[in-house]
This record gives structure tokens, sequence and C-alpha cells, in this order.
């Protein structure tokens, strides 16, 4: 895109010094090799990593598909590349190894397809390229691999009546052999996102900071520039844990769930700085996950008093979580939002057994001391979990 259609000066000189002239995109089709691939090995990291569900590009805005798409003749990983069905090897490995969902992004539009071009020239008034391309590679994917998500995008400023996204959601949701199980996002045609759809995305890299009525996820990358893989980026250009972990626990107070972005490399590989973040993300939930699996939204999102400090409810044992980042060098940590009851209520900090000492501050608010421990006797690094029962 920035190279073919933006003709960006950095993207077009780049491949004029590079590649040979005339070079064309789809001379890369034979150069994503995917020797390195190992779907096992992917479904291992990502168990590790503490995720619920894993979504997969099964094709992108280029219209190249990760399956043997019997409507992207000779664009595809089985007949170009790999020479491997991407998406059949994922699918079986995640499921056989995890209990992770398995489910599938998909882009409508295709940035240079020629009949959506055409399409496009007529205000969307003919519809070539739905019927012969994107709706038939839907209803392939879904009968084919089975997933439990679909996240559509890219509606290319084109309707849902172009799309016919009412017509396959329908038969999806009512027909399909995922039918009791599937969930979808809300990008399917202008004017869908943000309302209409089973979760809604918003727009990339999503985080209101507040409560939203329905629910929602925040899609957004490790490496902050791209949501590919590049090979120059530098190491200030990917999000440490600390942040990472920050986006998580922001996010889940607010009602929404995390999907984090990594950029697999040409030859198959999941690059070892992106395993160590999802490796370092399990880590942390392997010690917290009561504070984010399963929960529910709490009165309050975040602490009035303390910054850095969010609000999660599990609503089968009652208890509040109150995730804070930042340890307090005072070793006291002050909550203005709980309404504790003397005698009743108990702190706990998740990881350590002792209960803690607190006191209540009038009508609102506690102040909870925390344990003297070296860093070695954290239970984690880069948030910690209070666990508070019995308040009102």
């Amino acid at each position: 895109w920035y190279w073919q259609k933006e003709k960006r000066e950095p993207y077009v000189k780049f491949m004029e010094a590079n590649y040979p002239p005339g070079f064309s995109y789809e001379d890369f089709g034979p150069l994503f090799t995917g020797e390195f691939f190992d779907p096992n090995q992917w479904a291992d990291i990502l168990k590790a990593s503490g995720a619920k569900y894993v979504v997969l590009t099964s094709k992108h805005h280029e219209g190249f598909t990760l399956w043997g798409s019997k409507y992207s003749w000779n664009w595809n990983a089985v007949d170009v590349g790999p020479k491997r069905d991407l998406v059949a090897e994922l699918a079986a490995s995640v499921r056989n190894r995890t209990d992770l969902h398995f489910g599938l992004y998909h882009s409508l539009f295709e940035w240079f397809n020629p009949l959506f071009l055409e399409d496009a020239t007529n205000v969307f008034k003919t519809r070539k390229f739905p019927t012969s391309k994107s709706l038939p590679e839907l209803y392939e994917i879904v009968t084919k691999y089975q997933p439990e998500i679909i996240w559509s995008d890219g509606d290319g400023n084109a309707p849902d009546t172009y799309w016919n996204s009412t017509g396959f959601l329908a038969w999806l949701y009512n027909d399909s052999p995922v039918r009791d199980t599937v969930v979808t996002n809300d990008r399917w045609g202008v004017g869908s996102i943000c309302t209409h759809g089973g979760f809604y995305t918003c727009s990339d890299r999503y985080n209101p900071g507040h409560l939203l009525p329905h629910k929602w996820e925040n899609c957004m990358t490790i490496d902050k520039k791209s949501w590919g893989y590049r090979r120059n980026a530098q190491l200030d250009d990917y999000l440490p844990i600390e942040d990472l972990v920050k986006q998580l626990v922001e996010t889940v107070s607010c009602g929404g769930n995390l999907l984090m972005n990594i950029g697999p490399t040409h030859d198959g590989r999941v690059a070892v700085i992106f395993e160590e973040r999802l490796r370092q993300m399990g880590a942390w939930l392997k010690v917290n996950g009561e504070a984010i699996y399963g929960t529910k939204p709490w009165r309050a999102q975040n602490d009035t008093v303390t910054p850095g400090v969010w609000y999660t409810f599990s609503p089968n044992e009652g208890k509040v979580n109150a995730v804070f980042l930042n340890w307090p060098v005072s070793g006291v940590l002050e909550l203005g939002e709980p309404q504790a009851k003397l005698g009743e209520t108990q702190v706990k900090l998740v990881g350590y057994e002792e209960p803690l000492k607190w006191l209540a501050l009038g009508e609102k608010g506690i102040v909870i001391a925390l344990p003297q421990l070296t860093p070695q006797q954290l239970p984690c690094r880069w948030g910690w979990t209070l666990q508070l029962t019995d308040v009102n």
C-alpha cells in the first residue's frame, strides 16, 4: 500500500535499491517460505501466554489466503510459497495441545483486486467481488475450519448491503457448523463498527479508560508501529511487559478483552522478543489470573485516590480485586473506593499467605499495610492483586 498505492518515498527507494527492476508484489509470494513454521511450537507459546483465544489472520487486504482457497487461485499458501495449509495446521495444533478457542481474521475487501476496484468505480451498485471472492471465502473457512471467532475487517468504504453481511451472519448464527459457539466482531460494512456486533472493536488500539455498556476488545500490537514483522525494528519499538500488563488490567477493568498482536516472520517463526512478551504475560497471569479471568467490571473501574489501581469483581467468590501497578515506597496503600466493614472485611495479597492489616477511612476508603518483602519474595513483578472480601 505504501509502496504501490501511496508511493511513499522511503518504500519506493527501498524497493529500487534492493530488488530487481520490475519486481512486483506478487513476486514476494515464492519468498514467503515458512520453512521454520512449527504449529506445535506456536500452540505451546500461545498456551504459555495465558490467552484464552487466538485469532489468525487468514487473509489480509492484499488477498493472499493462508489456506488453499478455491477462490484465490494461485494466490494462497498451498499453491505458492510454503505449499502448506497454514490455517489447518495451526487449528489442529491449537485444538490438540491447548484449550484456546481458535478464531480467524478475514479481510472483506482487497486493495488491488480488479473486481473490487470495478465495483468501487460503480459506487458499489455492482457486487462482482463479494459474490465471487469475499463471501465464498467466508463460507469456506467456516465450513472447513469451524473457527469460534470470526474477526472481520476492511469494509473498503462499502455498506454492509454490498457485502451481504446480514445474510452471512444469519447463516453463521443459525445454520453454520459453529452456530452454537461462534462470536463475531463489529466490522461488517460502513457504519457497523462500534454499533453492531457480538463484541465491539471501535478502532485499532482502542482503550477508552472507562466502562462501556457493550462487550468490547482492545486490539493492539506489541510492536508499537506495525501489525506485521519488521526486520528493522528497534528494541524501543516493542512495548515492555510493564506496559502490556497495564493495558491488560485497564482493558479488563472496563469490561474489555485484550487481543495482543504479534507479527511472525516470512520463514514461519515467532520472533523471540514476541515469545518473551507472551511468556511474561503468562507468568503474570499464573499469579494474578483470578483478577482477570471470569471477572466482571466493578462499580468503580480505577481508584479515585491512588493512580495506577484498577478494579475487577469476581462474582462467584464475591471478591473485589484491586490490581496496583506501583508498589508504594511507604509500604502502605491507600484505596479511596472500597467501603470496608469492621471485623468482616478481609484483605489478601494474591500469592502471599498471610492476611493483611487494614484501617477504614470514614465512610469510604481503606488503608492497607503491605508486607515488607524483598524483590525475591514478591509473588510476581509488574503489578500485584489485592483481594477484598466482605466489602460493601
